[in-house]
């Protein structure tokens, strides 16, 4: 495999909202070069970038895969990123590797839902972005239409670079702006195409929308400005001079016409990759963290600088192991050395670099600055984790994920997969930082959370195939708390003859409740030894092994207050255990005189919708027994905040996406117990004794 120097390279991420025609789009990009040799097409199942059963199946991009051809001695690296909500964070980890986003749109639809969530990913990245229209030869498809609607939710300055010759079926080709020519495409899908001069049905608009064009070139530049004051236009040349600049400086957001399945207008987009989009030297800033002061910095690409590598994601292949995608951002990565992984403090050996073309991969001796390529079956890197040859400082800084929207109980299949679950979630997780997978103390689930509950099916569909473990999902139970509301004196005698030592202990208790989240407390105020010291630690431990058991609905007892003042004991017969016993009586005995009254977890969610939702949205959360607490604007979304029951919350996911049309999405934390309203209260009662039983059953 030929090595590229930095300036010859260009990183792109392919992004926008699902069907849009990425992964088509990588396909015809890859052929038009030659770099495959067939015209892949989702619904055959064959294309590069698609190459995961699940993806093949439900054709969807899961993951984010690469690919690279060449053109014009430039080696184009391309990233297909998912476009469906559930797994738009994928995109996001992703987009840290390339200099640009090129966000693609159904010229039937326009902008969408997630083509405005992975624009706002490129502008908290500060790249540059492309926009390209796709599917142009489909029916109802609309190039004035989607001008309107790009423009609209992306700002004037999207500026068309083409236009589309013919429209629906009729698509044929694009006619270029700045050159001045038409590019008339043959619709059998092989790329070829004849130079021609613009229609004349066509020489109105494109001298139209050229002047607009060179009007946003001008603005962007001082000395574009003066030179088209002075001549009233500007020259070619001064164009792509400006345009570049302006690219590269996002000012200005050039669009592109194609339909990816007919292979019309993609040898034009190539030609503009090469001549417009900044080579990894020109990226603007890249965020890092200084090894020893931890202080947050800004740095670029260099090119000759000590070795830098940045695992930007991870591959859990069963046969291959563990596969490291990473960008070389410093100096010269070879193959066979020796690297320290500054997150881990860790030195990991680095075999024969690869690079990947969907799920095959080519030798290469080494990558450049700016370049990206496999690292394969590194012990510790994982990934947001950084090499260096050690001259090199500073690691990178993480992309953040929010937390997960939806949770679920898992549990293996069978005794054998719960050998083999552990080590493959943890795979797995490698894979996908955006899922979580956590042990809840109380309810002893597994949970598994993730975006939503097709992102869950996903995972535990890659278990199955990829590690041979099946789970079974299930809703999650809600950590209930039980606590007391009245005070109550009782007593805890336990005494018990047999043969040879009986049992005997005896203990006479005071409880009161304590404030929220004050836990636990135990008093001792015996006097004049009516209990010996050495057993009211075991009274103490039965009243704390009881109250974890419940009363109520055998959730554990919280926040309150056992003042141990008197008892009895016998010389022969007390016992450790039988003081702690009599310690479990005299609670037992306390609670049913104490008001006993169950505790649910209240979340503090934030929920972000658009601000025709939020009305809609706030009758929905008094609906789920939600407490308003008020309402910001950040940027054109509404910041509903409330404070809400978890077991309210549990299926909020799907709701929220249907009310807002996918737009909406939500943070939630922990922020106190409150108590259950008593006409709920039987119900949580009746459930936790009917699974008590059907576990003794």
């Amino acid at each position: 495999m030929k090595v590229f120097d930095s300036e010859q390279i260009r990183n792109i991420a392919l992004a926008g909202h699902g069907d849009s025609g990425k992964t088509s789009l990588v396909s015809a990009l890859l052929y038009s070069a030659g770099a495959v040799n067939r015209l892949g097409r989702v619904e055959d199942g064959n294309t590069v970038t698609d190459c995961d059963e699940d993806e093949i199946e439900r054709q969807i991009t899961i993951n984010t895969s690469l690919a690279h051809l060449e053109w014009q001695g430039i080696k184009i690296n391309l990233l297909d990123t998912p476009g469906y909500r559930t797994f738009i964070l994928d995109t996001k980890a992703s987009m840290v590797a390339a200099e640009t986003a090129m966000v693609v749109v159904d010229a039937t639809t326009g902008v969408e839902v997630q083509t405005e969530r992975v624009w706002s990913f490129a502008e908290g990245f500060q790249m540059p972005r492309v926009v390209v229209l796709n599917k142009l030869d489909r029916e109802r498809a609309r190039f004035s239409r989607s001008l309107e609607s790009l423009q609209s939710g992306l700002g004037r300055t999207v500026t068309p670079v083409q236009l589309p010759i013919g429209e629906e079926k009729d698509f044929r080709g694009v006619v270029d702006l700045i050159r001045g020519k038409a590019y008339v495409y043959e619709t059998d899908g092989s790329g070829k195409f004849k130079e021609e001069t613009i229609p004349d049905e066509l020489q109105s608009e494109a001298a139209t929308r050229r002047e607009q064009l060179i009007e946003m070139i001008a603005e962007s530049d001082d000395g574009l400005m003066e030179k088209f004051f002075e001549s009233g236009t500007l020259s070619d040349e001064d164009l792509l001079r400006g345009l570049r600049k302006s690219v590269q400086s996002s000012s200005i957001f050039p669009m592109f016409c194609v339909s990816s399945t007919s292979n019309c207008g993609t040898k034009q987009l190539l030609d503009w990759i090469v001549d417009l989009l900044p080579n990894p030297l020109e990226r603007a800033v890249l965020p890092i963290v200084d090894a020893e002061s931890k202080e947050h910095k800004d740095t670029q690409i260099q090119k000759d600088g000590p070795t830098a590598v940045f695992v930007f994601k991870t591959l859990a292949d069963p046969f291959a192991g563990r596969i490291n995608l990473a960008k070389v951002i410093s100096g010269t990565l070879k193959s066979d050395v020796t690297l320290k992984n500054l997150n881990k403090d860790t030195d990991e050996r680095v075999g024969t670099l690869q690079v990947m073309q969907g799920k095959t991969n080519e030798a290469v001796p080494e990558a450049r600055a700016g370049d990206i390529c496999a690292l394969f079956k590194l012990k510790e890197t994982v990934t947001g984790n950084t090499l260096t040859d050690g001259n090199f400082g500073a690691f990178f800084r993480e992309v953040e994920f929010p937390e997960p929207a939806i949770s679920f109980a898992i549990e293996p299949k069978s005794r054998g997969d719960e050998d083999k679950m552990g080590h493959a979630l943890a795979r797995l997780l490698e894979e996908d930082p955006s899922l979580r997978f956590r042990r809840d103390a109380q309810t002893n689930e597994f949970l598994l959370s993730g975006s939503g509950q097709l992102h869950i099916e996903v995972a535990v569909g890659k278990l199955k195939k990829k590690f041979g473990v099946e789970v079974i999902l299930k809703t999650p139970k809600v950590p209930y708390h039980e606590t007391i509301t009245g005070t109550a004196e009782v007593q805890g005698r336990h005494k018990k003859q047999t043969g040879g030592h009986g049992q005997f202990g005896d203990c006479k208790i005071k409880v009161e409740p304590l404030s929220r989240d004050a836990g636990f407390e135990f008093v001792n105020k015996i006097v004049g030894g009516a209990i010996p010291r050495n057993y009211i630690p075991a009274v103490e431990k039965g009243i704390v092994e009881a109250a974890e058991k419940g009363f109520l609905a055998g959730y554990p007892v919280v926040d309150f207050k056992v003042i141990l003042h008197d008892g009895s004991y016998h010389n022969v017969d007390s016992s450790e255990m039988a003081f702690k016993i009599a310690g479990a009586i005299a609670f037992r005995k306390a609670m049913e005189k104490c008001k006993p009254v169950l505790l649910e977890p209240i979340m503090a969610v934030e929920i972000y919708v658009p601000e025709e939702s939020a009305g809609d949205i706030m009758g929905e959360l008094n609906g789920r027994r939600g407490r308003i607490l008020g309402m910001d604007v950040k940027g054109s979304m509404q910041v509903v905040r409330a404070q809400v029951p978890l077991a309210e919350m549990l299926n909020y996911a799907p709701t929220l996406t249907s009310m807002t049309g996918g737009r909406g999405n939500y943070h939630m934390e922990s922020s106190h117990y409150d108590i259950v309203p008593q006409q709920l209260v039987e119900r949580i009662v009746a459930e936790a004794r009917q699974e008590k039983e059907e576990k003794s059953a």
